[in-house]
């Protein structure tokens, strides 16, 4: 749906459940007002998300480099998630789920955007859903090296299938992949001018006598992680600086919990605005493998401890993410049986070494490469309402 030339273009988004399904989208907001500003035109930006949970505080608080909001309104939507398991759950979010497209179709037949750009998660597949049958154009991103079920239903009807790795490509239904465009996955535009210096600052760090290793489990902690930081606690510090990010619900038990010295643990139950530069400040990150974090840290060619989130309660995607790192050289991976104190402490005395860190710090840059994925998403949608 092409718009009329008027002073102001309006896009949606959807996406959430997970700050993975929100924060890449916020990156592709504030590549597109950038874009469109360029051209000297208005970018109206509204964003579809659960109408429960993190994503309108996510969302609303987020802001570009200028102090502008991400996006300027905020619509929230009864989102029933698709379960590939038997569970009664399922029976109770076929309502939601229904209830999330009338609430989907009533808010696109308002704002009539002319493009909707969906960042994935079961709150996605809604809007997707009315757009198609308003006539607005889908693109779709995925994130992960394999498609969630979210990204194959909305693949169908979307126009465009934007994706991180170019192998994703094969788990799609051959009919879909003619519509497929490589792009990357987009990261924040303030990771590209991260500053080792202000991280140091923050941290604490006048000078560093042992590498800095960081510790990242996500904004709700990842109880794998902090045991084993917990349990490896004495050996850890007394060759790192050890910055955990624990999670709000484990702060106080990591404190209490943590290391020995100090000096050498620096606990933080969440870390948001000065995330870019801590991690710019880190010698090595020990990281779950969701996509945002893992891409984020390829941005500033961080060497990677990967312990990807596995079993039953997963569709595998970490895993999938953590291997295709490890394969390019760029990680080190301990999944499932390994990952345990013994090999944590064998994968991290290898990064001790400066050249091994520079290995693996070339590798993971070479991954993220020069170009921005976001604003390469951010001209095509673009391109599209212009």
């Amino acid at each position: 749906m092409k718009k009329e030339d008027t002073a102001i273009l309006t896009v949606v988004f959807a996406g959430g459940g997970t700050g993975g399904h929100i924060y890449p989208g916020l990156a592709v907001a504030d590549e597109l007002r950038a874009v469109a500003e360029r051209d000297g035109k208005k970018i109206r930006i509204c964003w579809l998300g659960c109408l429960s949970g993190m994503d309108r505080t996510i969302v609303e608080k987020n802001v570009n480099k200028d102090g502008v909001r991400s996006a300027d309104e905020f619509y929230g939507i009864p989102a029933g998630k698709l379960r590939r398991y038997i569970s009664f759950n399922n029976i109770v979010d076929i309502f939601k789920i229904i209830a999330g497209f009338a609430a989907s179709f009533a808010v696109l037949a308002k704002l009539k955007p002319a493009v909707l750009f969906s960042k994935g998660g079961f709150v996605s597949v809604p809007p997707c859903a009315a757009a198609v049958i308003l006539h607005i154009p889908v693109y779709t991103h995925e994130c992960d090296f394999t498609p969630g079920l979210a990204t194959k239903l909305n693949s169908r009807s979307a126009k465009h299938i934007l994706l991180s790795y170019k192998e994703t490509e094969l788990y799609l239904k051959s009919a879909c992949r003619s519509k497929v465009i490589v792009t990357g996955n987009p990261v924040r535009p303030v990771f590209y001018s991260a500053d080792s210096g202000r991280g140091m600052k923050f941290l604490g760090i006048a000078e560093k006598q042992k590498p800095v290793l960081l510790v990242l489990g996500g904004s709700s902690g990842a109880r794998q992680i902090n045991d084993l930081v917990r349990e490896n606690a004495g050996w850890l510090c007394e060759r790192f600086i050890v910055v955990h990010q624990t999670g709000m619900r484990n702060s106080a038990a990591a404190e209490e919990n943590g290391c020995p010295e100090k000096d050498g643990y620096k606990p933080y139950p969440f870390i948001y605005t000065e995330m870019p530069d801590v991690i710019a400040a880190a010698d090595v990150v020990l990281s779950r493998a969701g996509a945002n974090s893992i891409w984020e840290c390829a941005v500033l060619a961080k060497p990677l401890v990967l312990i990807p989130l596995c079993g039953s309660g997963t569709r595998g995607d970490q895993e999938d993410n953590a291997r295709y790192f490890e394969n390019h050289g760029a990680a080190v991976v301990l999944a499932r049986e390994n990952a345990t104190p013994e090999r944590l402490r064998q994968s991290l005395s290898l990064l001790l070494s400066e050249d091994v860190r520079a290995s693996l710090s070339s590798a993971c840059g070479k991954l993220a490469g020069e170009s921005r994925p976001a604003e390469k998403i951010a001209e095509l949608l673009y391109n599209e309402i212009r």
